[in-house]
């Protein structure tokens, strides 16, 4: 039976078998003699997308009293979800999308504690994931980025729509309703400021 560590862009943490792209941690949220999570679902401000890989380091997962690994399938899932970049095992992506924030927002760069505040009012509302008003249509939103429709995610990729699935995306039509961004704002920003996420190899559009 899988872990339930897998990350949505809602921010849900699901057990399904593929773990994606990517890993990071919001703190520790397991118990590692059962190895399942407990009620928490944060334990600090820093919500984190680290590498898979890091200096030949392997963890054996949920297995000791140390963070909680979680998975996401593609970055943009997990900036979705309102994690960032970590300043450690992606120093030259957290570095760039630091860059693109201050940029985005027209502020001087900031630290990784200001960006963990901003993202985390951004990212919650009373507990559960904050959708945000969408601002612009939704083909002009920057690569990367993603909106609710019908209790769904959808990615956006060059001005087409790909639905968010446990393993991969499927190309869909734009929905008549969308419900709203889940991307946090912040975060949307850096997108359009020229931060580039990496996208699973599945969303393509049909002349890729």
């Amino acid at each position: 039976m899988p872990l339930q560590n897998r990350v949505t862009p809602f921010a849900d943490i699901v057990a399904v078998e593929a773990r994606g792209l990517f890993t990071g941690n919001r703190g520790i949220l397991h118990d590692p003699e059962t190895r399942s999570l407990t009620r928490r679902r944060w334990t600090t401000k820093a919500w984190i997308t680290c590498a898979c890989e890091y200096k030949g380091i392997r963890r054996e997962v949920m297995a000791r009293r140390s963070w909680t690994e979680l998975f996401f399938l593609d970055e943009a899932t997990a900036l979705a979800a309102g994690h960032r970049p970590c300043f450690l095992c992606r120093r030259d992506a957290a570095l760039a999308f630091r860059q693109a924030w201050s940029v985005g927002r027209a502020v001087a760069a900031p630290g990784a504690a200001e960006i963990d505040a901003a993202l985390h009012a951004e990212r919650l509302d009373k507990g559960r994931k904050r959708l945000h008003p969408l601002r612009r249509p939704v083909g002009a939103l920057p690569d990367g980025a993603m909106v609710a429709a019908g209790g769904s995610a959808l990615l956006i990729r060059s001005g087409q729509t790909f639905l968010w699935q446990p393993d991969s995306y499927r190309p869909v039509p734009l929905p008549d309703v969308i419900d709203g961004l889940l991307t946090p704002p912040s975060t949307l920003a850096a997108l359009a400021a020229g931060y580039s996420p990496i996208l699973h190899p599945s969303a393509r559009g049909p002349d890729a």
